[in-house]
């Protein structure tokens, strides 16, 4: 890998080239249920036994509810230009629909204000997996209305902020969410099986191309985008089952919600179950519904995937080939770091003549720090970025068109079903009394992005 780890500076990537970093309002808000938020499906997913590997909860997580100021002057302190953070549904929407609650309007206003105040463009996810639990109640994503209900939440979120906010993000990791929450069961809602996967998926994309072209009809000068999880997938062998395996896991992993987007329809060629789709799912005017010519696609890597034929595994037919059987550098979460990976992906991308512009709108890793004499010295942490920005300069300079990197994350916070241990942050957090201290990564970043 010596080739992605060559020294470079801010300047190498351009004077427009934006540098992030990103949270999530679930992840780091906590304030769960106050100024009249509703519940989400984490919310109540984080109550159900044996959910959360440590057992914790979201209840305060790094409470930047009321720390917002103090966390949004950090990212100002690093020398990032962009705040990268999500709306929660539910506190705009406690039902889901219906009754507005004023007072998640004006929070999200009061954050805006602090990032505009310190000079920071404020990027707004619209979705980042906190569905509200009444909607959910009744069918969630596997249900047709859940697309109506998302046009009506976006509408009311760029009515109320489209004046200072230009930078929209749709979705979240689409294919994440879905995945983990809707087949595996390992994320929230807790549902498991290729029935409510496929539903899932398809009102996904439609609920995503319906808020985007709200967006566009709505804010002057918008610039829209959506951000899909992806990696790189290598066969284990050359031998023909492995490289077949490699393609299907393409398919689902990549293709799977990036192609309808671009007016290509489903990948149904290399994974010929999600003809399902068409047969069940998907009305005969869908077709139309499920593309959006966006301003640029968020590129979130964190690792590639090594696959080989597993005619014993149910549905997909192939299994991964973890990086620990292969000695390869790892994460604390055993995923392996790879800025080759990342490379290759985003040439990947880069290929489809549908896409305008790409920005890496997550990028990080999970290591277990340990605070010595009140300072981390996060290394490890230093040396993944370092080699997955070395694989972004690489990809541009050859002329792939990536106009940002947006660092995951800002603060250790609360890491989905891994719950606390999974520490992703550039600053820490003491759980006991919110004490934020800067590790040697973020400062790493203040040295690099020195103007």
């Amino acid at each position: 890998m010596e080739q992605f780890s060559a020294p470079f500076s801010r300047h190498d990537f351009g004077e427009n080239f934006l540098w992030g970093v990103t949270i999530s309002a679930f992840q780091n808000e906590g304030a769960c249920d106050a100024d009249g938020k509703g519940k989400s499906i984490w919310d109540e997913f984080t109550t159900k036994k044996g959910k959360i590997k440590d057992g914790t909860n979201a209840l305060v997580t790094v409470d930047f509810y009321n720390r917002y100021r103090e966390d949004i002057q950090l990212v100002k302190q690093m020398g990032f230009d962009v705040f990268r953070f999500s709306i929660s549904w539910p506190r705009i929407l406690p039902e889901g629909t219906g009754k507005v609650n004023q007072a998640g309007i004006d929070y999200y206003h009061r954050v805006i204000d602090a990032c505009l105040e310190a000079g920071l463009i404020p990027y707004v996810t619209l979705y980042h997996w906190d569905l509200p639990h009444a909607i959910e109640h009744k069918g969630g994503w596997c249900h047709r209305g859940v697309i109506f209900a998302f046009e009506e939440y976006v509408r009311i979120c760029v009515q109320a902020f489209g004046d200072k906010v230009k930078n929209w993000i749709v979705m979240n990791e689409p294919f994440g969410f879905t995945s983990l929450g809707y087949m595996l069961g390992v994320h929230a809602p807790g549902k498991f099986g290729v029935s409510y996967f496929l539903p899932a998926v398809h009102h996904v994309l439609l609920a995503q191309a319906v808020g985007a072209k709200v967006i566009r009809e709505t804010v002057k000068e918008a610039n829209i985008g959506t951000c899909l999880s992806c990696s790189y997938i290598y066969p284990y062998t050359q031998q023909e089952g492995d490289i077949q395996a490699a393609k299907k896991a393409d398919a689902l992993f990549n293709r799977l919600f990036l192609e309808p987007v671009l007016g290509m329809g489903y990948p149904v060629d290399d994974f010929p179950l999600l003809r399902r789709i068409e047969r069940r799912y998907a009305l005969w005017r869908d077709w139309d519904q499920l593309s959006f010519d966006f301003d640029f696609i968020g590129v979130q890597n964190y690792f590639p995937l090594v696959v080989r034929r597993n005619a014993f595994m149910p549905v997909v037919g192939i299994s991964e080939v973890k990086p620990k059987s292969r000695r390869v550098p790892m994460t604390a979460l055993g995923w392996e770091i790879s800025g080759e990976g990342m490379y290759a992906i985003l040439k990947q991308f880069g290929a489809y003549k549908g896409i305008k512009r790409l920005m890496v709108t997550e990028s990080g890793a999970a290591f277990a720090d340990i605070m010595s004499g009140g300072a981390i010295d996060d290394q490890d942490r230093i040396g993944y970025f370092k080699e997955y920005l070395a694989g972004v300069l690489k990809a541009k300079r050859e002329g792939i068109p990536i106009d940002g990197y947006f660092a995951w994350t800002l603060t250790d916070n609360f890491e989905w079903a891994e719950g606390y241990k999974a520490r992703f942050g550039l600053v820490h957090v003491d759980r006991d009394t919110q004490v934020r201290t800067m590790k040697s990564s973020g400062q790493w970043f203040s040295e690099l992005l020195k103007k």
